[in-house]
Parts: C-alpha cells; structure tokens; sequence
C-alpha cells in the first residue's frame, strides 16, 4: 500500500482527501502544520507528498525543502486558484507538479498515479500469491522482499504476465526467449529456466501456484491479476 504524506491545514479539506485516497487503495499520512510536518518526516518513510502551499505556521515551500533533504519522493504541491507566483516557485523548488484548488478527484489521483509511475513507485502491473512484478522499474518482489531474475528468467516471467488468460505453448516461449536472448534455446534450456524460475518465485516450486503446467498444451499463468 502507497504511502501519502498530506500537509493541510484545512481540516475539511484534509478529511475528504483522506478518505479519497483511502478509497483509492493509499495509506495516508496528515500533518495540519509545518512544524508537524517536519517532525512526521524524521521517522516515516512516503511515497509521495500533497503539500499545500498555505501553512497557519510558514508554508509548504519549507515542507517540500526538507523532504527534498531528508526522502527521495515525489512532491504535488496543492495552491489556492490564480496562484502563479507560487506554482513557478514551487516547481523551481524541485515540485513534481501542482494543481489548484479546488480540484476534481479523478483529476487528483490521475496526477498522483502519473507522478508515481515516473518515480517508479507505481502499484505492480501483476500481483499474486505474495509476488509483485512492476514492469515500470523492473522490479520483481517475494513477499514484499525483492528477488533477482536473470535477464532470460525475467524475460519469461514478462510473457506470462502479458498474456495472463492464454496456454502458452512450448513453441510460443521458444519464440520469445530467442528474441530476448539473441542465442539459440532449446526445449531443454526452456525447462530448465522455468524450473530456475518457479524455485525463485514459487512458495512450493513442486506444487507451482503461479505458472502452471496445462498436460500437453504447455503453461499458463496461475491466479494472479493486472493492476488496473
């Protein structure tokens, strides 16, 4: 679950946004002043900040220049309409980006998605049985704990993960590792690889959950789903 710092003074404001991205699938994390806010950064760690330029203590300029020092997060600044001034100097700051209030939610949490997705914090494209595959930074996850594939080995798990309702056949996965290796691969190296990659990724490799074998057809992918 993403982690969002909120810095609102507003407390409505605060409130209906905590719910928003609650509903959203976001853990959110509120500070109402720029004291709190500081004190909040010394021992959290985010994955993006909303900060509202207007603090009742100083402003959000001084929130976003100690995240810049202290975590490596994206930032949206939230500013009051007609603000020019302050979006020009909140993006020379280093802000991600900024929208004004007030603001449509769908429009709010397609700038939060976007930032995410450009600082490689996205969701995973594919999740299941406790592994998580982000195709944006290439990351692959156990548990929460991350694994490391060969190129070859991830290049097989991305075939599954694109063509998540199809029976792969031998033939298809043959085709694909020969783009991806530049070598030729036999049947044999194939199932090496995909026990290499079952032992990696499976929680009982003898008892596969997440690529299965389908008896005389080839694999498909087990129970998992795309992020939307």
């Amino acid at each position: 679950m993403k982690r969002i710092f909120l810095v609102e003074d507003d407390r409505e404001i605060a409130k209906n946004l905590s719910r928003l991205l609650a509903a959203e699938g976001f853990s959110v994390f509120h500070a109402p002043t720029q004291r709190q806010a500081v004190d909040m950064l010394g021992g959290n760690a985010f994955d993006l900040a909303l900060v509202d330029i207007s603090l009742p203590d100083g402003n959000g300029f001084s929130v976003c220049t100690e995240i810049r020092q202290t975590q490596d997060i994206p930032v949206i600044f939230l500013t009051a309409s007609g603000d020019e001034a302050s979006v020009v100097t909140g993006l020379n700051m280093g802000a991600d980006d900024y929208i004004t209030k007030p603001f449509r939610p769908r429009e709010l949490i397609a700038r939060i998605e976007t930032a995410l997705r450009k600082a490689g914090r996205a969701a995973p494209a594919f999740q299941t049985g406790g592994l998580s595959v982000n195709t944006a930074s290439g990351i692959v996850e156990k548990d929460g704990k991350e694994i490391y594939l060969s190129a070859l080995e991830y290049r097989l798990l991305l075939v599954f993960v694109n063509n998540p309702n199809s029976i792969l056949t031998r033939d298809h996965l043959l085709d694909e590792l020969w783009d991806a290796a530049g070598e030729f691969v036999t049947n044999n190296t194939l199932t090496v690889y995909i026990k290499r990659l079952r032992e990696k990724i499976e929680d009982d490799p003898a008892a596969p959950r997440i690529i299965l074998t389908v008896r005389g057809l080839g694999y498909r992918l087990g129970g998992g789903h795309a992020a939307e």
